[in-house]
């Protein structure tokens, strides 16, 4: 029987890079960028025939790159992002770069299943914000969305993603969703996410998010997604009792869960890092500076008794006022090395195989 070919060098260090437990938070972010860019390396060895490992419908649609601006002011080739959106065919097999222009642009957009590979791509120092006003009573939670992307492959960089609905006063249905990925292998840099009660809909599919600001008040980041998180600030703005996630695994054998590494919690009330919306959900928070806006308890079971046995609720080597874990809740956890290993790789979200840093394009 013929010999197996090894693989090329740069794969052996890929992996093994993927495997290596960061010691700091420095240590992560040139783990996170040497692999990223590696990425490039492969890309160009699968087009020489030469590469393995690579996700090959992602290869092909970065070899066939097509962009669209956007602008306001009727420069570019559309003036509306669902105009561009639109124009997109379905079924999509190019990478589909839109150039955002500034501005605020006020419109509620929808990228369905049948259109993957979309960038939306905003000027870092003028970041366009999209905004809507939408609420659950009128669409349903997750369909209040300002931007909801349901496509697989996607990526967004400096853009702001906004959901204008008032603050809720206690009335059913005024939760207010700012942005929903429910689309697998996605990545986020550098974006805002501004609202209330479940600004960021992380629903479903392997996600991850870099340098991003979060902002709300009750499970604003919530959803069934296996997502990492990396230098991202949560923000509350809570006037009271505030609840930075609501993560919705629902059984052990799920794989899902939330890992937020290097982040900042930050803003004010008296806000529990996560509360147990279904009967296994999993946060774990990593070398996260937590600010006194952190309730010492931590970990809310939701008024559940019985998800105190099935969460999984985890820190490690956390700092901060915050951080002081001698008053959590019992059913946290503090992660010995082993344990919080799997959720400080990028092996948490399998992103070897698809994930791309943000584009680098002129404005």
């Amino acid at each position: 029987m013929a010999r197996k070919p090894s693989p090329p060098p740069f794969i052996l260090f890929a992996t093994l890079l993927l495997l290596l437990l960061p010691l700091t938070s420095a240590d992560f972010d040139h783990w996170v960028s040497t692999t990223v860019e590696d990425y490039h390396q492969r890309l160009a060895e699968i087009a020489n025939g030469t590469g393995t490992g690579l996700d090959l419908r992602l290869a092909h649609a970065e070899s066939q790159r097509r962009v669209i601006t956007v602008r306001q002011d009727g420069t570019g080739d559309f003036s509306t992002v669902t105009e561009a959106v639109a124009s997109i065919p379905s079924p999509n097999s190019r990478r589909t770069v839109l150039v955002i222009g500034p501005g605020v642009y006020r419109e509620k957009v929808v990228v369905d299943r049948t259109k993957p590979y979309v960038t939306f791509y905003g000027d870092p120092l003028n970041m366009p914000t999209i905004t809507f006003n939408g609420t659950a009573a009128e669409y349903g939670t997750v369909q209040s969305a300002t931007v909801a992307v349901d496509s697989h492959y996607f990526i967004a960089s400096n853009v702001i993603f906004e959901n204008s609905a008032p603050m809720p006063d206690g009335r059913p249905g005024s939760q207010a969703v700012a942005f929903t990925i429910s689309g697998d292998k996605a990545a986020l840099y550098n974006c805002k996410f501004y609202g209330f009660q479940d600004t960021l809909c992380d629903d479903r599919g392997k996600h991850f998010f870099k340098d991003c600001l979060i902002r709300g008040t009750v499970d604003f980041i919530f959803g069934n997604g296996r997502s990492l998180y990396q230098d991202c600030v949560l923000e509350s703005v809570s006037k009271g009792i505030g609840y930075l996630t609501a993560q919705a695994r629902t059984t052990k054998a799920e794989k899902t869960g939330f890992s937020f590494v290097n982040c900042t919690v930050t803003g004010t009330g008296q806000t529990y890092l996560s509360r147990a919306w279904m009967q296994s959900s999993r946060v774990v928070f990593a070398y996260t500076y937590m600010g006194s806006v952190v309730d010492p308890i931590g970990w809310d079971d939701k008024g559940f008794t019985d998800r105190q046995r099935t969460v999984y609720y985890g820190e490690y080597k956390c700092m901060g006022p915050g951080a002081n874990t001698s008053k959590r809740a019992r059913y946290g956890r503090v992660l010995t090395d082993e344990q919080a290993k799997p959720f400080l790789s990028l092996t948490f979200i399998r992103a070897s195989t698809w994930l791309l840093p943000p584009p680098s394009l002129p404005f």
